[in-house]
């Protein structure tokens, strides 16, 4: 697959999930971050790891668990406890920390030496995004600002580690996405019920809303996102993030009857600009795909080994 076949269904990923403030403040019950991350990652991870007909062997048993806690386990508590706490779209402009975390990480862990255009790229795409929802009338909970740094900083690391671990051999994007969302909803069940007790009655909005995050919101995004890992440098894959905010943004306008004011349209074109110059500036310093990245440019072909059709 060609880079920007690549690149552009990654970025169906992060654009997904800009819909989850939405649906999480429209459509959930209240209150409830932890039973939500695993009614969203759980069945999501049985589903795909029932599709692959494949389960970890070896040291695959405990990376999967390390990884699905980092993109899973503690991000999606910590991602919904900051969408309940913080108002509107201003959870989402912490998330456009993330990929100054993954720069760092990626040098550090992968040799992957982000050029200062890319660094500019992913200090001005945070910047846009904050003009985007961060409004005179967004107010700021400390625990609920803490929550969104402290999930980002977990999906960045857990972005980087998944790059640098790879797959297994003979494994597809598929499987892994299973392992990891069933290793995480596992991993956030016994604190689910330690601090909100039972599960919550569920009307039919519930539903609907836990059906959409399940299946499109997670199991399908998750999906593209770690096969877009797997095809691109973590940088460049980390660079798509301000895609979700900033779709939340459109959402909360479209469907939610939210203003946008002049500000916030220059905010979203600054921060879109930026997501694409630093695909640009990545291309520039990114090496012709390896034989293993090669493994997963053709889509179809993806999709068959894992008895899947699209």
């Amino acid at each position: 697959m060609k880079r920007l076949a690549a690149v552009a269904l990654t970025a169906l990923a992060p654009i997904s999930w800009g819909s989850t403030y939405a649906v999480a403040t429209e459509l959930l019950p209240p209150d409830r971050p932890l039973f939500t991350g695993v009614m969203r990652a759980l069945p999501a991870g049985l589903l795909l790891t029932a599709l692959a007909r494949t389960l970890p062997k070896g040291q695959w048993w405990w990376k999967s668990a390390v990884l699905g806690i980092l993109n899973i386990g503690a991000f999606f508590p910590l991602l919904f406890l900051s969408a309940y706490r913080l108002p509107g779209g201003v959870a989402a402009v912490l998330g456009a920390a993330g990929p100054l975390f993954v720069v760092g990480l990626a040098a550090l862990l992968l040799g992957e030496r982000a050029s200062l255009r890319t660094v500019l790229a992913a200090v001005v795409g945070a910047f846009g995004v904050s003009m985007v929802v961060l409004t005179a009338e967004a107010g700021l909970d400390a625990v609920g600002v803490v929550a969104g740094v402290i999930s980002s900083a977990s999906m960045g690391a857990g972005t980087v580690m998944t790059k640098r671990w790879g797959r297994p051999e003979g494994v597809g994007p598929l499987a892994m996405t299973g392992w990891q969302l069933t290793a995480g909803g596992l991993f956030i069940i016994p604190v689910a019920a330690l601090v909100e007790g039972a599960p919550p009655a569920l009307d039919g909005k519930a539903f609907l809303g836990y059906g959409y995050m399940m299946l499109i919101n997670t199991g399908i995004a998750y999906w593209l996102w770690f096969r877009g890992i797997g095809a691109l440098s973590a940088t460049s894959v980390t660079l798509l993030g301000p895609l979700s905010p900033l779709t939340a943004a459109v959402i909360g306008w479209a469907a939610l009857g939210q203003a946008l004011s002049p500000v916030q349209l220059v905010g979203m074109a600054v921060a879109f600009g930026a997501t694409v110059a630093g695909q640009l500036a990545v291309a520039r310093t990114t090496q012709p795909f390896s034989s293993t990245e090669k493994s997963d440019q053709n889509i179809s072909i993806d999709l068959t080994d894992e008895r899947v059709r699209r």
